[in-house]
């Protein structure tokens, strides 16, 4: 092989190490582009099954349709009828009550288990926890049968238990078919079914409190309410901020549970009838998806709003500004 050969050959494979070597266009080319490359099977599938039907909700919500293909712009008049119709105020109201007594009880009695459960001289703790937090496997359907048949007049074993603790409660009292009885019937379902899964996230939330501090007020003085106050509750704020929202967003969302337990319907004088369910009767039962996206839209912004305003009220959104 000539001299001359032997140069070509050599420039060939600088040229070649300067394509695909680091610094090379090829390289680069890679370097800039592989972690979109990357991402992209998330933001496809994002796209498509995410983005796509907000945008189509957003929209569908100007329209009056009648199935999915039949539909008339009417613009913001879905909106507008929304806040007029006395139904929509039902559901209104009916969530909003069942979010404050879920939430306020939950989350003292979730605490409270947790504290309890956290205590070394409790025998088989680990049990308990997984007792406690069991219901939450089943989802709501489950449990809105077995409350079905816990509520059931005379035989049930909630108006057993009640009626042999107090004896002036009646045997024959109608959870589900007395309009006072529903709300508080459906409270309770709710607490045996959440209460287990939020005492989880304030075990963590103890286990995570510096023992130390413990000790350091003990040698203060503290006596056991004042530690609980200064030292568990600033300790566990993050976890305590974090199930109130989540709590109070699900406690909104509510449907499965009454719906399964009032057999398809919104209950005697409607007072199981929750905004998800309104939501449902319009959209999948009447047919007109484009009011049930107005009822949507506006219970995501409702959500949106009372979110900001716990963790505003909290003193939580300040720190994620910081």
């Amino acid at each position: 092989m000539t001299s001359a050969s032997l140069q070509q050959e050599e420039k060939a494979v600088v040229r070649t190490a300067e394509r695909t070597g680091p610094g090379g266009g090829m390289f680069r080319f890679q370097q800039r582009f592989a972690p979109y490359l990357f991402v992209s099977p998330f933001l496809i599938v994002f796209a498509i099954f995410g983005l796509y039907p907000i945008v189509k909700s957003m929209a569908l919500s100007l329209y009056a349709t009648n199935g999915p293909k039949d539909h008339v712009f009417v613009g913001l008049s879905n909106y507008r009828f929304l806040f007029t119709d006395p139904d929509f105020g039902v559901a209104v109201r009916n969530t909003a009550v069942y979010t404050f007594w879920t939430v306020f009880l939950q989350l003292p009695l979730a605490l409270g288990l947790a504290i309890l459960l956290s205590q070394k001289w409790i025998r088989g703790r680990d049990w308990f926890r997984l007792a406690f937090f069991s219901p939450q496997l089943v989802g709501q359907v489950f449990v809105g049968v077995l409350f079905m048949v816990l509520y059931v007049p005379q035989y049930g074993l909630v108006n057993r238990g009640i009626h042999a603790a107090l004896v002036s409660f009646p045997l024959d009292t109608k959870w589900l078919g007395d309009a006072r009885m529903v709300m508080p019937a459906l409270v309770l379902a709710s607490l045996w079914m959440y209460v287990g899964f939020n005492m989880i996230y304030f075990l963590a939330a103890l286990q995570a409190v510096d023992r130390e501090l413990y000790e350091a007020a003990m040698v203060d003085g503290a006596n056991g309410w004042q530690q609980f106050l200064a030292v568990t509750i600033p300790g566990i704020k993050p976890v305590a901020v974090y199930v109130l929202v989540m709590a109070t967003i699900g406690s909104l969302q509510l449907f499965e549970l009454p719906y399964t337990m009032l057999q398809q319907s919104s209950g005697p004088d409607k007072s199981g009838l929750t905004i998800v369910m309104y939501l449902f009767q319009n959209g999948f039962v009447s047919g007109d998806l484009g009011y049930a996206s107005a009822v949507g839209w506006t219970l995501a912004l409702g959500i949106l709003t009372i979110s900001l305003i716990q963790m505003r009220v909290t003193g939580a959104w300040k720190g994620v500004k910081e």
